[in-house]
């Protein structure tokens, strides 16, 4: 009688899973199928932006999405404009980390293995500042433009959202590219105020934090936006001047600030070169190592220093 139930009892759970698992598959079957008959309808009515590259790493970009390190490096890519996921981005940065510290150890010695990964991750980080950067700078150069843009078609009785709209597509990228996210937004139900807010966050700068607060007191209170953008396109045309005035000032002090640890880098191999070996024996012991772990200090220390002291707040 207890084989009997036993049996029966197997069975039915037998049964169940069995069942469980078809409607898994069809209903992950359904939801599939749903996705690709959304990207393909998006796709055809262009909504949907088509590199025409196929997306590597991708179980790594799932997993790195769900971390805080992801979310954040996903924020810093999309402000440099690159087309490349944050999976693939880590991907290429181990791959670069490994090779670095392979040479740095082949190269030099052994101990400078992991000092060469280190600075493989600081030059990527660089990498993506100096994108983000750049995109910055051109963008801020394009606001005298977007500010006469969005001054024109204000006046000809169009709507700020229309506005927008229209400079989304006259412009170029970034501006261009930007534009068009926050038209996005605002077409799919997004306050104005969130939208601009989100794009200040984006690109950070003076000028844009000041075009997005004409316009959103503008929409807030509905006063004169046309005079408001005219003044405010005379003011940027000024800075824009200005900035690169001081761009051009400081650019051999900037010069200066990565020329000093690349001499320090350069005279390691100069040092093996005279004598091949004098690394491998000097940090063979822990005074020669904590000596090397100190002069990449100072050299740290004296980039840092270098930047801060030239940097000019216009």
């Amino acid at each position: 009688m207890e084989l009997h139930t036993l049996v029966t009892l197997t069975t039915g759970i037998t049964l169940l899973t069995c069942t469980l698992a078809v409607l898994g598959l069809h209903s992950y079957t359904a939801g599939k199928a749903q996705r690709e008959a959304l990207v393909d309808r998006l796709s055809a009515t262009g909504q949907l932006p088509s590199t025409g590259r196929r997306r590597r790493f991708r179980t790594l970009d799932r997993r790195l999405r769900r971390t805080k390190l992801g979310r954040r490096l996903e924020l810093r890519l999309a402000a440099t404009g690159l087309d490349i996921t944050p999976g693939e981005f880590f991907a290429c940065m181990l791959a670069a980390v490994a090779g670095l510290g392979l040479v740095g150890q082949a190269a030099l010695a052994p101990f400078f293995g992991p000092i060469a990964g280190l600075l493989g991750v600081w030059a990527a980080m660089q990498f993506l500042t100096w994108q983000r950067q750049k995109r910055i700078e051109k963008f801020i150069n394009q606001l005298p433009e977007l500010a006469r843009i969005l001054a024109n078609a204000t006046q000809a009785g169009l709507a700020l959202r229309t506005a927008i709209g229209m400079a989304a597509e006259e412009l170029e990228a970034p501006a261009g590219e930007e534009l068009g996210k926050v038209a996005d937004q605002l077409a799919l139900g997004s306050s104005m105020d969130d939208a601009l807010n989100e794009l200040a966050e984006r690109l950070p700068s003076r000028e844009l934090v000041v075009l997005v607060t004409t316009l959103v007191l503008s929409n807030r209170a509905g006063g004169q936006v046309v005079g408001a953008l005219r003044n405010l396109t005379e003011t940027l045309e000024e800075r824009k001047e200005t900035r690169r005035e001081v761009r051009t000032q400081l650019a051999q002090v900037n010069m200066t600030s990565y020329a000093v640890p690349v001499l320090g880098v350069g005279s390691l191999f100069l040092m093996n070169g005279v004598k091949d070996g004098a690394l491998e024996r000097m940090t063979g012991s822990p005074v020669g190592q904590g000596a090397v772990i100190v002069a990449f200090g100072l050299y740290a220390v004296g980039f840092v220093l270098i930047r801060r002291l030239s940097r000019i707040d216009v």
